[in-house]
């Protein structure tokens, strides 16, 4: 089943996102290699694609795991939780419907 991973970061999380971001990919790439990332990706602190200076205010995760709770200890190891970039996160079960 498909799971939802939404991310808020801490506020100014921009140097850290940076400073981390190969780390956290990589984990998306594993994902990815194996067939279960749906989509992937940051939110802009503004309303533009690439938000400069301002930054990210989290991400979204939509990936296939066995279990919620697999969902949460993944969620719950990524490096930018480690690294101080994640404030919290929620994951909850997510239903495909479209396309």
């Amino acid at each position: 089943m498909y799971y939802m991973i939404c991310s808020q970061d801490v506020e100014n999380s921009l140097a850290l996102r940076m400073q981390t971001r190969e780390k956290h990919l990589a984990r998306l790439h594993e994902l990815t290699s194996q067939g279960r990332l749906l989509i992937a990706g940051p939110l802009p602190a503004v309303d533009a694609e690439n938000p400069g200076d301002a930054g990210f205010t989290g991400s979204l995760v939509v990936a296939e795991f066995d279990s919620l709770e697999d969902a949460q200890q993944w969620a719950n190891a990524d490096p930018y939780l480690d690294a101080g970039v994640y404030e919290s996160s929620i994951v909850k079960p997510f239903k495909k419907v479209l396309p």
